[in-house]
């Protein structure tokens, strides 16, 4: 049996057509209606709505026997309400656009197809998320969960270029440095006034200067900042935030101590340094044995050879490999543009990656 490529369309319009910024609980709310309404005209099996600080997830536990293969998807968007105005759904020559087309709703509807395609999915575990695209706050404990109680996790993000498998994911640490300094008149007696946002420079560089003592790879980069309050006015405090992205968990530890070790350098001025690791490295080892098992499948298919990556870019499968369990990515769409105004999937591929998910999660079932 292969996908019916026309069905799978016309439920991506659907979904596409129905926008869901991360942003808005009541509207990834009202996706996530649309996707328990698609996913169970597939499976023939209303979902679990799971809402968890108010953010709505669903799950499919398919089957009675014991949890073998999570696959993990998400529902939520970075696009605003109103994207779809500037950016239609449309297939022209073979292209789809529209809002959140390629991250990710086109691996959701495809992971509703390719289980569609299988006599047997006992076993298999469906979560879809409403928050990953702010970085999971309210999911991830359900994500590990899941994902402990499983031998395998195929993550439906969309494939890198050229359809490549993602096999390794950089680790993601965030953080918020707070620097108080003194206020004083910068025209009459700037002298007694602590400058927090002379602090905020010599702390931007002391930041940048970690990267160069680390590993291969690792960035360490401050991103917005503020400082002060007034033209003339001597700042008192300031803020930049950091975003840190690294290879391997050792990495992300030196990362952490090293800026929580930043000190002062203006006498009087003080610093406070908030956040931590947000996702975990996703090291390629735990990959490895999925990726060989989906080449086999996708030659059994003839599809062409695939190919494998490791992306500066986290997903929930950081997570799910974090914690010890196999994990592939990149199952999802083959396209591009990505949060841009390029997004876009490539209809070609459509039909033959959707086999492929199917063929993986039968072997993975079969498997001991």
């Amino acid at each position: 049996m292969t996908v019916d490529l026309p069905a799978l369309l016309a439920d991506l319009e659907r979904l596409v057509r129905r926008e869901s910024p991360s942003s808005d609980q009541g509207v990834v709310a009202r996706s996530a209606d649309l996707v328990a309404e698609i996913g169970t005209s597939r499976l023939g099996l209303a979902p679990e709505r799971l809402v968890v600080d108010g953010c709505t997830h669903l799950r499919w536990h398919l089957g009675t026997g014991p949890r073998r293969v999570l696959l993990l998807a998400h529902h939520d968007t970075v696009w605003p309400i109103g994207a779809l105005l500037t950016h239609p759904w449309a297939v022209v020559d073979g292209v789809i656009t529209g809002p959140g087309c390629f991250d990710m709703k086109t691996g959701l509807v495809m992971a509703f197809h390719a289980l569609a395609e299988l006599e047997n999915i006992d076993g298999v575990t469906l979560l879809v998320t409403g928050d990953e695209e702010i970085g999971s706050p309210t999911s991830r404990a359900l994500i590990e969960d899941e994902a402990a109680a499983c031998a395998a996790v195929l993550v439906l993000e969309a494939a890198g270029p050229g359809g490549a498998l993602k096999t390794a994911r950089k680790g993601v640490s965030r953080y918020l440095l707070q620097i108080t300094g003194r206020a004083a008149h910068a025209g009459l007696e700037p002298e007694k006034g602590v400058n927090a946002g002379i602090e905020l420079a010599h702390q931007v560089l002391a930041i940048a200067a970690l990267v160069g003592v680390g590993a291969p790879g690792t960035t360490i980069t401050p991103t917005t900042s503020v400082a002060g309050s007034a033209a003339n006015t001597v700042p008192a405090t300031a803020t930049v935030e950091i975003d840190c992205r690294m290879w391997t968990t050792v990495e992300q530890d030196r990362v952490h101590g090293e800026l929580s070790a930043l000190v002062p350098v203006l006498p009087g001025s003080t610093l406070l340094m908030t956040g931590g690791p947000n996702r975990p490295p996703m090291e390629s080892q735990g990959a490895q044995t999925l990726f060989a098992l989906a080449q086999e499948a996708a030659e059994s298919l003839g599809l062409p050879v695939l190919t494998q990556m490791a992306v500066g870019g986290a997903s929930d499968g950081n997570f799910t490999a974090g914690i010890g369990v196999p994990t592939l990515d990149g199952l999802g769409a083959v396209g591009g543009g990505a949060h841009s105004d390029d997004e876009h999937v490539l209809v070609t591929h459509l039909t033959g990656r959707t086999d492929l998910l199917a063929a993986l999660v039968r072997r993975l079932l079969a498997a001991p």
